[in-house]
């Protein structure tokens, strides 16, 4: 290996292996923490674990061991269906009003979750992640970019949380009890464009839904800053160089 490409390797390792310290010493002093992961891989490749899932997962295991209440949710494994856009119907916005409430008490205990999408789809699970949302005390989305966006299971998820923001923003009414005082982070992976673009976005997009977004629960970790890199070695690359930084975080 040149002395260029192991100044680089080097600067990579610090790039994730920084970040992801300040996040779970943070982490260490909270309790009650909800980890999403949103990327995905073909089921029948179990061996083949996304970046972003690697890292929280590891996460998890070292709050445990620290006695943490701390739960790990994997979204694409959830039935989550496409928002409504009930918020610009023709009858007026009508995302998250009091009709909305989804009507079950195993799924919506604290009576807060109101989702249109919810009711109408009898398979939709967006409130096992909304339950325990209002549960915890810092939650943390593990995002990767793809095409320059976040992926589109976390879009997705988001979107269907609308209804979080819209009651205070257009409704008026006052921010939801249990949320009041959640501290929400992003951990945004990609390889080689617009990763701090997106992370910027969606930090904005928590502080509208109200949420406190304390700087050491978020970060990016981007393989190369060349947009045009796209060879088949860069993507191996990336994935060797994840691995042995991985080793360094928490270490089991």
């Amino acid at each position: 290996m040149s002395e260029r490409r192991k100044r680089e390797t080097i600067a990579q390792r610090s790039r994730l292996l920084d970040p992801a310290a300040r996040l779970i010493r943070y982490l260490e002093s909270r309790n009650g923490i909800l980890l999403l992961t949103t990327s995905t891989r073909f089921e029948g490749h179990p061996w083949d674990v996304p970046k972003t899932t690697q890292l929280a997962l590891r996460i998890r295991d070292h709050l445990r061991k620290k006695r943490k209440r701390v739960t790990v949710i994997d979204v694409p494994k959830l039935t989550i269906h496409t928002c409504e856009g009930n918020i610009s119907s023709k009858r007026g916005n009508e995302c998250g009003v009091l009709a909305a409430k989804l009507p079950d008490r195993a799924k919506n205990p604290t009576g807060q979750h109101r989702c249109w999408a919810s009711i109408n789809n009898a398979d939709d699970q967006l409130y096992k992640i909304s339950r325990e949302l209002f549960r915890s005390r810092a939650v943390v989305f593990f995002v990767s970019v793809r095409w320059g966006q976040a992926n589109s299971v976390y879009q997705r998820l988001f979107e269907r949380l609308s209804w979080i923001e819209n009651r205070t923003s257009t409704l008026g009414e006052a921010p939801i009890r249990q949320l009041r005082k959640l501290e929400a982070g992003i951990v945004v992976f990609g390889h080689n464009w617009n990763d701090e673009a997106v992370l910027q976005t969606q930090k904005q997009n928590f502080k509208w839904f109200g949420w406190k977004t304390p700087a050491p629960l978020s970060f990016c970790w981007q393989y190369t800053r060349d947009a045009e890199e796209e060879s088949a070695e860069s993507y191996i690359d990336a994935a060797t160089q994840f691995a042995a930084s991985l080793k360094a975080v928490a270490p089991r």
